[in-house]
């Protein structure tokens, strides 16, 4: 149970394969634009692709969340632990250009803390630890890639209790089922929390406006997610936004921003009613700039996963 007064935002456990497409990058964007209105929190992020450089970017970007941090809150701003699958996968042109860039001088832009494999974390062991760290029914799982990491939650002992205590809601891609079909057939069937299914129809006609790229994200020279914006087509253009769609119904599902069908699992659906205001909340959230944690705010969260971790 996570230790405080109040209770918090709800708790985001993201599982995608990082990197290989933009919009997985920008979904953890726009996660930390509502975490900075306090809307939302970073309970933990797992990555399916089983790539180094992933969970560098990976890291890179939440380097870049936390720098408005200052002062004795820095002292706690050591970082979430980043999980990563096993095995090996191909870069993607995300991945080494994000990476890869040089200032003037010749030297990286980004240095990411995670230089080794055994600088992340197994995947489905952390989901279960940031699990059982949350207030019951107080947060969302959303799946931006292969299934697998998931498969593998639910293998664990006592798994399926706990999600069905813990988690609200999975909110998965369509893109999720083809990756490793094995795997999304399992979690179908096994996840004891309802299901949602962002319908391919969002992620092509809700698109990002590539144009919000320079215009919202130049409040800095280097911002790791327009690089890898920009890294993955030639800019400008419009991207595709399955796991941003997936991001804000997990975040805000009561909202409306989409239609729902009936059935297990429902799918998300375009509301044209709030097309629109969809995409603005897209880059609003997204294009956020980094904002300061509390000291009291670390102190607590710390303090709920340090007591869990603790009882394991």
């Amino acid at each position: 149970m996570q230790f405080g007064q109040t209770k918090p935002p709800r708790g985001i456990v993201y599982d995608s394969n990082f990197g290989e497409t933009i919009d997985t990058v920008l979904a953890v964007a726009l996660l930390h634009g509502f975490e900075g209105k306090s809307k939302a929190r970073v309970a933990c992020l797992s990555i399916s692709k089983a790539n180094l450089k992933s969970a560098q970017l990976c890291d890179v970007v939440e380097k870049f969340y936390a720098s408005a941090t200052t002062g004795l809150a820095a002292l706690f701003m050591t970082g979430l632990p980043i999980g990563l699958a096993s095995g090996a996968s191909p870069d993607s042109p995300i991945l080494t250009a994000t990476l890869d860039r040089k200032d003037g001088e010749g030297k990286p832009v980004y240095t990411p803390r995670i230089q080794k494999l055994n600088d992340t974390a197994v995947p489905e062991v952390l989901m279960r630890n940031s699990l059982l760290a949350q207030y019951d029914g107080n947060c969302s799982v959303v799946l931006a890639g292969p299934a697998t990491n998931l498969a593998r939650l639910l293998a664990l002992r006592g798994a399926e209790d706990l999600i069905a205590s813990k988690v609200k809601m999975l909110v998965m891609t369509e893109e999720s089922l083809d990756a490793d079909a094995a795997a999304a057939k399992s979690v179908i069937v096994s996840w004891p929390s309802p299901i949602v299914l962002v319908d391919r129809e969002v992620s092509t006609q809700l698109l990002y406006p590539g144009a919000s790229i320079e215009k919202d994200f130049g409040y800095t020279t280097a911002h790791p997610v327009a690089d890898a914006y920009r890294a993955a087509h030639p800019a400008p253009y419009d991207a595709p936004s399955a796991a941003i769609a997936a991001m804000l119904h997990a975040i805000q599902p009561d909202a409306g921003y989409f239609k729902l069908s009936a059935g297990k699992p429902e799918h998300l659906l375009v509301n044209p009613d709030r097309e629109d205001e969809v995409i603005k909340t897209y880059v609003e959230m997204a294009s956020a700039k980094p904002v300061p944690r509390s000291f009291r705010r670390l102190k607590l969260d710390d303090n709920a996963d340090n007591k869990d971790e603790q009882k394991n």
